[in-house]
């Protein structure tokens, strides 16, 4: 998990400067997009259920990226500059990308080898996860 916070805030400060330098602002914009989405979609159903402490860590590189992108200042509010990106936050990102991946191999979609691990549990009354 350090490895994958260390990495994305080292590229998304070197995109920082080469925004600055060579890049326009809509190629800055994809290419820091593009490496940060999957760097957070990598092992997504492992961070399905982890503590919270360990989604902060990467919750702040996100936001790290959103404010390179948008050049926000640390201080302003985060939340609006995720809205503006259309980015999740990194808890319901997760969840979102892990109801997406059920949703696909309960329609049948999805590779086989997860579609078999997934099957309706009829209501008896009580819930089962």
């Amino acid at each position: 998990m350090d490895s994958v916070n260390t990495d994305i805030f080292s590229r998304s400060q070197r995109y920082r400067h080469a925004r600055c330098n060579s890049l326009t602002a809509d190629a800055a914009t994809t290419l820091i997009q593009a490496f940060v989405s999957c760097c957070l979609d990598y092992c997504k159903s492992l961070l399905y259920g982890v503590p919270d402490s360990l989604i902060r860590k990467l919750q702040s590189v996100q936001n790290a990226a959103a404010r390179v992108i948008t050049g926000a200042r640390w201080c302003d509010h985060i939340t609006p500059v995720l809205q503006q990106l259309h980015w999740l936050p990194v808890r319901r990102r997760v969840d979102y990308k892990v109801a997406c991946m059920v949703h696909q191999s309960l329609s049948g979609h999805a590779p086989r080898y997860l579609a078999d691990d997934i099957n309706f549990v009829a209501n008896s009354g009580r819930r089962l996860l």
